[in-house]
């Protein structure tokens, strides 16, 4: 049996530039079933997919409880390395953070993305550098009292927010990265940017694993790979990929009286044998 040291350890060596680790993110155990069986190296949630499927909206609504139990049935449910999105710690201070931390390696994750985003009813704004670097820290610090080492990807959302023009963007991702991998992140998480050229300086200046937000609007993942990147996200998009699916069918049955948008439904043996691992 794979320990969840060995899961730790794995999941970074799954980072490599040029051959990245690809999540499609899942957000409850069947899905979190169906990208493993699909042949995923590991899996991650979306905190997005995984908010809406327990009735709450993204952005530090779910609590942390809540939350956790939801890492905890995923990572029981499949047998490779399991990172959680946990968003900005669901806490308000380092020491939260870290609390945070010790419960989602109790549940069985062995990495985590952290956002500085900070979620205000005026809005979202970027939290100070300083301050995400302690979070960053005291998360390392927990992680590594459980004797874990736990990859944290350090998301930031510069770009995301559109915080200031290109330039004054890239310089200060560069420097929030810096910061965030001195005091203890593994990677770095940059969504908003499927500019290749962006991509390229970003992956030349940041001294860690870059990870890229894709989508429809992205390079392909051979693109993505050929500029370096060592993480691809599908983030909350397949979720709402999946909840537009029901929405459409929804409106078909109770419009037209049809039922072509479940036409390509799994099957029901099909799933059932997914899920139950036989």
């Amino acid at each position: 049996m794979t320990t969840i040291t060995e899961k730790a350890e794995l999941l970074h060596a799954l980072h490599r530039r040029g051959e990245p680790l690809i999540l499609a993110n899942a957000w409850d155990v069947a899905s979190a079933r169906l990208v493993e069986e699909a042949g995923a190296k590991a899996v991650a949630t979306t905190s997005a997919g995984v908010a809406w499927s327990l009735g709450a909206a993204d952005g530090d609504r779910l609590g942390v409880e809540a939350a956790v139990a939801l890492v905890a049935r995923v990572a029981a449910a499949v047998s490779v390395p399991v990172t959680a999105d946990i968003e900005n710690g669901f806490a308000q201070t380092p020491s939260g953070v870290a609390s945070t931390i010790r419960a989602v390696l109790a549940a069985g994750a062995v990495g985590v993305n952290l956002e500085d985003a900070v979620y205000l009813e005026s809005g979202v704004r970027l939290r100070d550098t300083a301050q995400q670097a302690e979070r960053i820290a005291a998360a390392r610090e927990a992680a590594a009292a459980a004797g874990v080492n736990l990859f944290i990807n350090a998301r930031i959302d510069t770009y995301l927010l559109a915080v200031g023009g290109p330039a004054e963007q890239l310089d200060a991702t560069v420097a929030r990265a810096a910061a965030f991998v001195a005091a203890g992140a593994s990677g770095v998480f940059v969504p908003g940017v499927v500019d290749p050229a962006t991509i390229s300086a970003l992956v030349s200046a940041i001294d860690a694993p870059l990870n890229i937000l894709a989508g429809p609007s992205a390079p392909p993942i051979p693109e993505l790979a050929a500029l370096g990147v060592a993480r691809i996200s599908l983030g909350s998009s397949i979720a709402a990929a999946a909840y537009a699916l029901v929405s459409r069918a929804a409106r078909e049955a109770f419009g037209e009286g049809t039922y072509t948008e479940i036409g390509q439904a799994l099957g029901y043996g099909q799933l059932n044998e997914i899920i139950a691992g036989d």
